[in-house]
C-alpha cells in the first residue's frame, strides 16, 4: 500500500470499488488533554470528488479575497467572512450530508480513561456500563463539590498520571496525594466518595506507570487522534461500503500505528481498506476536512464555554457524529446530531483506545 504518494487508490474509488475519503484533525495537543491549548479536538472528514473540492477552494477564495497561499479555518471564523462560513455549513452548501466530524471534550477523556484504569475489570463486580456511569457522575458533579481550583487540580494529575511521559514528582504520588485530599474534604459527596476509591487503587497506578516505563506503547490511552480515525472509517462504512482515507500528514500516524488503525477498524466490522497521508496543500479534499475540523472546534469549544453562537451550532449539528466522546450534558443537547440522541449512544465506548501495557502486548493484535 502507498501511503505517502497517490498510488493506486484514487483510481480504484473512481472505479466505485470503494469510497475515498479526506480527514484532518484540529486542537491536537497530544498527551496534555487538561493544560494544552484548547478543550476540544475535532476530526473531520469529506466524502467529496477532487473536482467539487477544488471548485469549493475557488470559491472560498473568491468570496474571502485573502492574498493567503494556504486558506486555514480561521480565515472563514472571522466576522467580516460570516457569509462564507455560513454558505460552506448550509443544507445546500458544497459539503452538506458529504462531510463528518468527530468531536472529543478532552477533560472527559482523562477522567474516563483514570475511572477505568483504577476500577475497571477490577473484580470489584464493576460492569463497563458501571465505570462509564462512574465516570460521567465524577466529570458532571465534581467542579461544582471541588470548586475550578480543586477540579483542575485532580484533572491536572490524572493527566500527568496516564500520560506516557514522566517529569518531576512521579505522577502515581501526586495523584494519590490530591484525589486523597479532594476526597476527604468532601467526603460526604458522591464525587469526594468517588475520589476516595480511586485512590485506593495505587497499586493499580504503580503497576500502570511500571508499565509505561518497561515499554513505552503504541498507542498511548489519552491521544484522542487514532480512536478518531476508527470512528470516522466506521461512519463511512456504515452498511459495509468499503472505504479509503486520505489523511493530512501526522508525526503520530506512523506506519505502526497506520497498521494498528486498520486492524482496529477490521476487528469492528469495518471495511477499511487503507489509510494514505498526503500534505493538505496538494489535495483540495484535505482542505476542506481542515476547514470542517477547525471551524467544528471552535463553535464546540464555544458551545462548552456557554458562549456558542446558536446559529452556527444548528449548521454544525448535521455533521457531528453521534459517537463523539463528549461528558457535558449542556452542550451536547445542542451540539448532538439529532434530538433524542442520548449522551450513552454519544459517549466513547473503549473499543477503539486500550490501555497500553508493554509494547509487544499492544501490537499482538497487529
Amino acid at each position: 500500500m502507498d501511503r505517502n504518494g497517490v498510488g493506486a487508490s484514487g483510481a480504484a474509488a473512481a472505479e466505485g470499488r470503494f469510497l475515498e475519503v479526506a480527514c484532518d484533525e484540529s486542537g491536537s495537543d497530544g498527551e496534555n488533554l487538561t493544560g494544552g491549548n484548547t478543550d476540544v479536538f475535532a476530526h473531520a472528514s469529506a466524502a467529496v470528488p477532487v473536482e467539487r473540492a477544488e471548485e469549493c477552494l475557488r470559491e472560498i477564495r473568491r468570496r474571502i479575497r485573502s492574498p493567503a497561499l494556504e486558506y486555514k479555518a480561521n480565515h472563514l471564523l472571522r466576522e467580516k467572512h460570516r457569509a462564507v462560513l455560513e454558505w460552506l455549513l448550509d443544507a445546500d452548501g458544497p459539503v452538506h450530508r458529504r462531510a463528518h466530524v468527530h468531536l472529543t471534550e478532552k477533560a472527559y477523556v482523562v477522567v474516563e480513561q483514570a475511572v477505568d484504569l483504577l476500577i475497571g475489570d477490577s473484580g470489584s463486580g464493576d460492569s463497563d456500563d458501571d465505570c462509564r456511569a462512574g465516570a460521567r457522575a465524577l466529570f458532571r458533579e465534581g467542579p461544582e463539590v471541588f470548586g475550578e481550583r480543586g477540579w483542575r487540580e485532580f484533572l491536572a494529575a490524572a493527566n500527568r498520571l496516564l500520560r506516557v511521559r514522566s517529569d518531576g514528582e512521579p505522577p502515581a504520588d501526586s495523584f494519590v496525594r490530591t484525589a486523597e485530599a479532594l476526597g476527604r474534604a468532601h467526603a460526604g459527596t458522591r464525587p469526594g466518595r468517588a475520589l476516595l476509591r480511586l485512590a485506593e487503587a495505587r497499586s493499580r497506578a504503580d503497576a500502570y506507570r511500571a508499565g509505561l516505563a518497561e515499554a513505552p506503547p503504541l498507542i498511548p490511552v489519552l491521544n484522542p487522534l487514532l480512536p478518531a480515525i476508527v470512528r470516522t472509517a466506521a461512519h463511512w462504512s456504515h452498511g459495509g461500503r468499503a472505504v479509503f482515507l486520505v489523511h493530512d500528514r501526522q508525526n503520530m500516524l506512523t506506519d505502526e500505528r497506520i497498521a494498528w488503525i486498520e486492524e482496529r477498524a477490521r476487528r469492528e466490522g469495518t471495511a477499511l481498506r487503507g489509510l494514505r497521508l498526503v500534505h493538505s496543500r496538494l489535495d483540495a479534499r484535505v482542505q476542506i476536512a481542515d476547514f470542517l475540523a477547525g471551524i467544528a472546534r471552535k463553535i464546540a469549544s464555544d458551545e462548552l464555554a456557554g458562549r456558542g453562537d446558536p446559529e452556527l451550532t444548528a449548521r454544525l449539528r448535521p455533521f457531528v457524529g453521534p459517537r463523539s466522546v463528549w461528558g457535558d450534558a449542556a452542550s451536547w443537547s445542542r451540539l448532538g446530531p439529532a434530538p433524542g440522541t442520548g449522551l450513552r449512544e454519544a459517549e466513547h465506548d473503549g473499543s477503539a483506545m486500550e490501555r497500553p501495557g508493554p509494547a509487544a502486548e499492544v501490537n499482538s493484535g497487529v
